[in-house]
């Protein structure tokens, strides 16, 4: 399963540069015309680690490594690459400390449910990996703080919902906001949508998101930071007045257009 958009980057700031890797963005934050230095966002599909390698050599240099990898959760299509390139890349790994778990073998993440939407994706999601991974000698809690290693001027903010430990990264100076599967822009349970990337403001993914509750709570703790533009873990990049209308109009109509009718994690 693959989009029209695969293998395509964007550099939607100076320094924030999302690609897309089948049907999900990675970020990578650095500016190339200043220093060759960066952070990479979440790890993509798995077996597209040579992919990742190759674009991040061609936007900085050539054997490119990022200083970090925050992960904004845990899911397979978020962590997909990230053993693989962690066999070549001794570097840290960053996520919520409630993220650990799925990260260091403890706990698998529950399954995919395929009742939540009509919609082809949906019902093909149990078949989707939800297995942890461990990559313990890497990863460690981000700080309490809130601060980002090697990410200055940005701030983690928990946005659970999606899975206990998702955060969304946000900087205050130019409200750039890299939001994970907190919400996405594109209806990601649809097939059809997913490969034409049909941009639409969208709640978390139904079929992995187990807390709606907390969900909605995330997507309104966005909203009220009013981002101009915003980077989803599925979709493409939004900004301006057109993201300040979708995402108030997601809050507005959160339980109707977001939150399934039925499902196993639907109270």
């Amino acid at each position: 399963m693959t989009s029209v958009g695969s293998g395509v980057g964007e550099a939607v700031l100076p320094d924030v540069y999302c690609y897309t890797d089948q049907i999900v963005n990675l970020v990578v934050v650095g500016n190339p015309s200043e220093s060759n230095e960066f952070v990479l966002i979440d790890t993509g599909m798995p077996r597209s680690d040579a992919q990742i390698k190759d674009m991040l050599q061609e936007r900085f240099r050539e054997k490119a490594i990022p200083r970090a990898i925050i992960l904004t959760h845990g899911h397979f299509d978020h962590v997909g690459s990230l053993a693989a390139l962690l066999e070549d890349w001794d570097i840290p790994v960053y996520a919520h400390e409630q993220e650990l778990p799925y990260l260091t073998g403890k706990e698998d993440y529950p399954p995919g449910d395929p009742n939540v939407d009509s919609g082809l994706v949906a019902r093909m999601s149990p078949m989707f990996p939800n297995h942890g991974i461990d990559i313990s000698p890497h990863v460690q809690a981000l700080p309490s703080d809130g601060t980002i290693p090697n990410m200055p001027g940005w701030r983690w903010i928990h946005t659970p919902g999606h899975t206990p430990g998702h955060i969304s990264l946000f900087r205050d100076q130019d409200k750039a906001l890299i939001v994970g599967d907190a919400f996405v822009t594109v209806k990601q349970e649809s097939l059809y949508k997913v490969v034409t990337q049909t941009q639409e403001i969208s709640g978390p993914p139904r079929y992995f998101t187990t807390d709606w509750d907390a969900a909605f709570e995330s997507v309104k703790k966005l909203e009220a930071l009013k981002p101009q533009i915003a980077v989803a873990g599925h979709g493409i990049p939004m900004s301006g007045e057109e993201l300040s209308k979708n995402l108030s109009y997601l809050v507005e109509n959160f339980k109707r257009i977001a939150k399934p009718d039925s499902g196993k994690y639907v109270n």
